[in-house]
C-alpha cells in the first residue's frame, strides 16, 4: 500500500529551490533510509512528506488510512532533540506514555494496553530502568533513545526520523537497526530514517532514497529499490 508519495516536487526556503523535481514513493512494510551529504535537504524533504511545509510547486501524497482502514498514525522524531530545555517537568514515564494519545482523546482515561505499549517501548530502547528520572537530567543520546521510544508508544503505521542514532554508541546503533527491522518484519511498519550511516544499515534496509546534487544546483531523489548489489556485504 502507497503511504506517502511526492511527484515532481520543487522547495525552497528562499528565490532559489533546494529541491527539485523530487519525486518519491513509500510503501507499508519497508525499512526506507534516506541519505545524502550535509545541506542536502534530508530534513525538508521528510517536513515536505508530513505536510510540515507546502512545496512550491508539484504534489505530495499521504495516506489518510492504513491498511486496515483506520487512522494512519504517524510517529516523528525529529532532529535536536538534545535541546530539551533541562527544566523539562515531566518524567520519562510521563513523557512516553503521552504518546498513546494519539490513538484517542487525550481526555480519555489510559488503559492498561497504554501502559503496557509504555513499558515495552522503553524496554526496547533500554530506558526503562531510568523511568521515573526527569527528563532535563538525561544526556542528549538519552533524550533521544526516549523520543523514539515515544513515538513506538503510539504503535504507529509510519515512523519517520530524522537522524535518530545520534549521539548512540555502536553497539546501541546496531541494537537499534535490529529492533526497527524487527518493528517493519513482525508488524508490518514503515521505517522511514535519514542516516549518514550507510555502511552499517544497509543489511537491514529495503531501499534508499539518496539525495544528489543537480549540474544546475539544487537536490534530486534518486532511489535504489533495491539495497543489494550497491554495498559490499558487512564483513
Amino acid at each position: 500500500m502507497l503511504l506517502a508519495s511526492m511527484d515532481k516536487v520543487v522547495f525552497g526556503y528562499s528565490d532559489v529551490p533546494c529541491l527539485e523535481s523530487a519525486n518519491m514513493d513509500i510503501y507499508s512494510g519497508e525499512f526506507v533510509a534516506v541519505t545524502g551529504p550535509n545541506g542536502a535537504s534530508k530534513t525538508t524533504l521528510l517536513k515536505l512528506s508530513l505536510g510540515l511545509i507546502k512545496p512550491w510547486r508539484g504534489d505530495v501524497y499521504l495516506a489518510k488510512r492504513n491498511q486496515s482502514g483506520k487512522k494512519l498514525v504517524i510517529g516523528y522524531v525529529p532532529q535536536q532533540i538534545a535541546a530539551f530545555n533541562s527544566g523539562f517537568p515531566s518524567t520519562i514515564l510521563e513523557f512516553v506514555l503521552s504518546g498513546t494519545y494519539v490513538r484517542g482523546s487525550w481526555l480519555r482515561k489510559l488503559s492498561h494496553r497504554d501502559h503496557a505499549f509504555t513499558e515495552q517501548a522503553l524496554r526496547q530502547v533500554g530506558m526503562w530502568q531510568h523511568r521515573n528520572r526527569k527528563i532535563g537530567e538525561l544526556s542528549g543520546g538519552q533524550k533521544q533513545r526516549i523520543c523514539i521510544a515515544r513515538a513506538l508508544a503510539q504503535q504507529p503505521d509510519l515512523l519517520i526520523m530524522d537522524e535518530p542514532t545520534t549521539g548512540m554508541d555502536q553497539e546501541s546503533r546496531f541494537g537499534f537497526y535490529e529492533l526497527m527491522h524487527h518493528h517493519v518484519k513482525e508488524h508490518g511498519r514503515t521505517v522511514v530514517m535519514v542516516t549518514h550511516s550507510l555502511t552499517e544499515v544497509h543489511s537491514y534496509l529495503d531501499r534508499i532514497i539518496e539525495l544528489e546534487k543537480k549540474e544546475e544546483g539544487g537536490w534530486k531523489c534518486c532511489t535504489t529499490t533495491s539495497c543489494s548489489g550497491h554495498f559490499s556485504p558487512a564483513g
